[in-house]
């Protein structure tokens, strides 16, 4: 089936630069990433070597400023650098978009000394972080987190954003957490003063800090090679220069990461879909039943045109959403949107390529069972699709009555 290939995807880029990291994407992404996901998700091998690989050829920071290592890229090639990964394995381009999410909070939120000190390493393609934000009991309702850090040091009103305030002591466990017990670093949000939203700071804690330990991955039913795991934190210091911005900003701060990375995974989505259709076409147009090729008859050809137009419709969505971020305006409703739409267009996507094939689909010698397998996730990270229509909701209707 090789003669069917996947056929490169029709992209409008802003620039011969964007282009030329696209093509160089999916170059990489064909040649190096694809021939062995099939067996190395089967194995449930993390593919460290292949994120150092990624991070040599510059693809680790590209929605990150030049200065500090970045690629200086608009999240308009970012995101369809991330569809392009997907679509070879989703470990990968759900990995960049983590790695992409841990680094946000330095970025957009660190001191100018912070972002000098940390970021360059940090972008630079030789670590890989992770995002610390849900627990065993606080998925959704994430203001209700539990991990705390103490001051343990310097005075009592801190230092400011990378400021001398001595030292913090974080004490709890983090569930769901991508990378976890693989990474360098991580962006962890903890409760450094009363209940709520508002008691919560964030912090850049290295990987391998004393006290900070990670317990067996979860097993999962997809995603096999990319760990998800609990993170402890048993007495972890971290200076107070590790704070990122104010002290109780920090779930202003994990909301607006959140944002972005619910584009990241309406990229991932769209891709693993598009992977799952170039499959199942590759599928019908090989195999003949009744003396014609599958492909010609009515009731795939109506499948595959439902298929299609459920990702073009995503791809356009989460493109006009990136676009109104580069713009420099509000894009958490268009954000949630495209997270909603293409994630669950991945579940039927992955679900009807696997109809297409018939029992073959259901096979592991075919890719589609895996992609659904792994569509599933998408419908529940970074927010449940339940949680994305009550943020729509709210922007187009309104805040919810208090009785």
């Amino acid at each position: 089936m090789s003669q069917h290939g996947p056929q490169p995807v029709v992209r409008h880029l802003p620039t011969e630069e964007a282009r030329d990291l696209l093509a160089l994407t999916r170059d990489l992404a064909q040649r190096e990433i694809a021939p062995a996901a099939a067996a190395e998700e089967d194995a449930g091998h993390f593919p460290r070597e292949t994120f150092a690989l990624i991070g040599e050829t510059g693809l680790l920071g590209l929605p990150y400023a030049e200065e500090h290592g970045g690629g200086g890229q608009p999240y308009e090639v970012y995101l369809q650098v991330l569809e392009e990964l997907a679509a070879a394995r989703l470990t990968i381009g759900l990995g960049v978009s983590v790695h992409t999410l841990a680094c946000h909070a330095l970025a957009h939120f660190g001191a100018k000394e912070q972002r000098a000190e940390h970021l360059p390493a940090m972008l630079g393609g030789s670590l890989l972080g992770a995002y610390c934000l849900s627990e065993p009991a606080a998925g959704s309702d994430a203001a209700s987190l539990r991990t705390r850090a103490v001051r343990t040091g310097g005075g009592a009103d801190g230092g400011g954003a990378g400021g001398d305030g001595g030292n913090w002591t974080i004490d709890g466990t983090k569930a769901w957490i991508t990378h976890g017990g693989v990474a360098d670093f991580y962006t962890v949000l903890a409760r450094s003063g009363g209940d709520g939203a508002r008691g919560i700071s964030a912090y850049l804690v290295p990987g391998d800090a004393p006290g900070l330990s990670a317990a067996a991955p979860e097993r999962k039913m997809g995603m096999k090679g990319s760990p998800t795991a609990q993170v402890h934190f048993d007495g972890v210091t971290v200076p107070d220069s590790r704070r990122i911005g104010e002290e109780g900003q920090g779930f202003a701060i994990a909301l607006a990461a959140l944002d972005a990375g619910r584009l990241g995974i309406a990229a991932c989505a769209v891709g693993l879909a598009q992977a799952a259709l170039d499959a199942g076409l590759a599928y019908v147009k090989e195999r003949r039943q009744f003396a014609r090729p599958l492909a010609d008859f009515q009731g795939l050809r109506f499948m595959i045109a439902d298929m299609a137009t459920k990702i073009e419709a995503g791809r356009a969505l989460y493109l006009a959403a990136a676009r109104t971020r580069d713009a420099g305006l509000d894009f958490s409703r268009q954000a949630a949107m495209a997270k909603l739409f293409c994630t669950d267009a991945a579940m039927q996507v992955t679900t009807d390529a696997v109809q297409l094939l018939g029992g073959y689909g259901y096979t592991a010698d075919f890719p589609v069972e895996r992609y659904m397998r792994e569509a599933k996730v998408l419908q529940i990270v970074e927010g449940t699709n339940q949680i994305q229509r009550m943020v729509i909701a709210r922007h187009v209707a309104g805040p919810e009555s208090r009785s």
